[in-house]
């Protein structure tokens, strides 16, 4: 085998140049979320010689190049003898394309410094590949930024089924529709435009029946450029919510209706999932594996509050995203419905990572504490 050519020594960039540049790939890894499962989000950035910006890029599609490829290209030669900065440790593995240690060695990188080691067993070893060709390779440089960022495809490489989120918006006393059971608007425009672009970043949105007949949604996304359409999900356990003609049924996105195995559906063109039943509705590990299947690493769950309470019931919420919109009303129906949870302490603990102000409304961000998950 024909040895790579040598690499010039390259001068050191500084500890908050390092930094700086792999804050950029974490912000460009972010621009992938949604269109490359189920491969993970990944961000690099190349520094020449002197420490100076010369190439960048992040994952865009699943099947296409990857962030290293797209950054190497934009640096051409001025890439030799410099350093790259990777979210994820670059792939060992030939897949869908080659793998990027080999590319980043023929480049003539003399540094490589990633955030996350990467847990695929498939793809895993880059690093060692590298050090075997004479780089210096350094990991853990803002691994927690650039894990949170990529949790949806790491956590699904852990447990083997999607990063599901659980999507909401109510009034401050915790109500999602009033006693009559209108529910538009709770929340505001700002909000209900927030939540197309969670659609966007995700794989599959899932709502249930009762959202079906109440609401007839159509899930897909509006109102952000070049987003690739997630795949539509109804868990119909009768078969007797989608009829047909229902919004969620057009070529605007991919959809799945699952149903029981003993159902009955005549949505003879519509693509149909038998699952197995379950206590309440469906299967609700059944159903995950299926999409897991079908290359999903990430869904949001828009149901009501039963379909909410099936979920949290099954342990399969990872994060819960909440629109709390400034509006009492004292009576209707609240978030979450019955999760299997009877006294205060087995109540689920959450730790929050965000609040933000989405217009007039607070969306709260909390993920399942390390003792729940």
């Amino acid at each position: 085998m024909r040895q790579e050519d040598p690499v010039a020594p390259t001068a050191a960039a500084a500890p908050d140049q390092l930094r700086d540049a792999m804050r950029h790939a974490v912000a460009l890894a972010a621009r992938g979320l949604g269109s490359t499962s189920p491969n993970p989000v990944v961000g690099c950035v190349i520094l020449d010689a002197h420490g100076t910006v010369v190439g960048e890029g992040f994952h865009e599609r699943a099947g296409g190049p990857h962030a290293e490829v797209h950054a190497l290209n934009a640096a051409g030669d001025k890439a030799r003898g410099g350093t790259a900065l990777v979210t994820l440790e670059p792939c060992n593995h030939t897949g869908r394309t080659g793998p990027c240690a080999r590319a980043l060695i023929k480049a003539g990188i003399a540094r490589v410094v990633y955030a996350v080691s990467d847990p695929n067993p498939t793809a895993t070893g880059g690093a060692q590949t590298l050090r075997n060709a004479g780089i210096d390779v350094e990991a853990g440089l803002l691994e927690d930024e650039a894990r949170a960022g990529n949790i949806a495809w790491l956590t699904a490489v852990k447990t083997g089924r999607p990063y599901v989120t659980w999507k909401y918006a109510a009034t401050l006393d915790g109500r999602i529709a009033a006693a009559d059971g209108t529910s538009r608007w709770i929340s505001s425009a700002e909000s209900r435009a927030d939540v197309h672009r969670l659609r966007a970043e995700s794989d599959a949105v899932v709502v249930g029946s009762g959202t079906m007949r109440a609401d007839d949604p159509h899930l897909a996304v509006r109102g952000i450029d070049g987003a690739v359409q997630p795949l539509r999900v109804v868990i119909d356990t009768e078969a007797a919510a989608v009829r047909p003609g229902a919004r969620i049924l057009d070529d605007a996105a991919p959809t799945l209706i699952a149903v029981a195995e003993d159902a009955t559906t005549d949505l003879r063109h519509a693509d149909v999932l038998r699952l197995p039943r379950a206590a309440r509705g469906l299967d609700i590990q059944a159903l995950l594996d299926a999409l897991y299947a079908r290359g999903v690493r990430s869904v949001l769950l828009e149901g009501g509050p039963t379909l909410a309470g099936a979920f949290v019931a099954a342990g399969a919420v990872d994060r819960v995203i909440g629109y709390l919109a400034p509006v009492l009303l004292g009576a209707g129906q609240a978030a979450l419905a019955d999760a299997g949870i009877s006294t205060i302490t087995d109540a689920l603990r959450l730790d929050v990572t965000e609040t933000v102000r989405i217009g007039p409304d607070l969306r709260i961000t909390a993920a399942l504490s390390p003792k729940e998950s």
